[in-house]
């Protein structure tokens, strides 16, 4: 973590990965053939209506095709780069197979170029390579873990997030989240050995608002600030009390303070074993 020296107010408290020691290279543009465009949506869906608020403008960013689905088994790998997203949190790198095909894969802490990786239900329990959660040992900590067989990683994915194997049964393997609830999870899905690269991310300090609007962040507005037409925290004169026991978002609904948000009808209640615990345990602060 590199932090910058007070040359100015806005310099004071800002911080960024070294990314120079984290890299293969840092001038090095991505793998052409794995890059397609990307718009930014300013946080609008398909009907032009923001949904998403406090979101627009920002750097362009190329949006690099990543494979999350590993459906080239059996065929080892060898990393050529660790390479920046600007697309997500955690590195990623850019294999080669030995048919000569090249794919982009969430890289994990401690892989370097030159190591190479398989996707099998044979493959060692070693760093970066691709097992069913059945064939993996209980202890081991996974990353991009999948939820249905065959439909691709959707489970720890953020920078130095980490999924540890608590249980095997018969048909399902017990998991525990980042969020520290433990569901379960068929064992005929497959997950990456290791943990997810970056881990300084959630460390770093923006220091000031320019940095945050190059980042397509837009400034917030206090929901206590609005009038009581726009948010459910607004109106009043003065520095008014929200005047409701719950903490609220502009729609109206449950947010923050260790609220339960979930649905109760939810299709995956049944394989939650137990559930988050809420607070200041979340977001690895303690």
């Amino acid at each position: 973590m590199k932090k910058y020296k007070p040359t100015s107010p806005g310099r004071r408290d800002g911080s960024v990965v070294e990314y120079k020691k984290k890299l293969t290279s840092t001038q090095s543009n991505p793998h052409k053939k794995l890059t397609k465009g990307k718009r930014s949506t300013g946080g609008r869906n398909s009907s032009g209506r923001i949904t998403v608020h406090y979101r627009g403008g920002g750097n362009k960013r190329t949006y690099r095709l990543i494979d999350f689905k590993y459906d080239k088994k059996e065929v080892p790998a060898k990393v050529e780069t660790i390479e920046y997203d600007p697309n997500r949190s955690g590195f990623i790198a850019l294999i080669c197979y030995l048919d000569g095909e090249r794919r982009y894969i969430l890289a994990p802490q401690k892989l370097a170029a030159g190591d190479e990786v398989v996707v099998s239900e044979t493959a060692k329990v070693k760093t970066g390579n691709r097992l069913p959660l059945s064939a993996i040992p209980v202890g081991t900590v996974v990353y991009n873990v999948e939820i249905n067989p065959g439909a691709g990683a959707k489970l720890g994915r953020s920078a130095g997030n980490s999924i540890e194997v608590v249980a095997q049964d018969s048909k399902h393997t017990t998991l525990k989240m980042p969020s520290s609830e433990i569901r379960k999870v068929l064992n005929s899905a497959w997950a990456s050995v290791g943990e997810v690269s970056n881990e300084e991310y959630r460390l770093v300090s923006i220091g000031k608002a320019g940095r945050a609007r190059h980042m397509g962040l837009r400034p917030k507005t206090r929901g206590a600030a609005k009038n009581a037409v726009d948010h459910p925290h607004g109106g009043g004169e003065g520095k008014s009390p929200r005047g409701h026991r719950r903490q609220r978002t502009k729609q109206g609904r449950p947010t923050g303070k260790g609220q339960k948000t979930r649905s109760p009808k939810k299709y995956s209640n049944k394989l939650i074993v137990s559930r988050r615990k809420p607070g200041r345990i979340m977001g690895g602060k303690r």
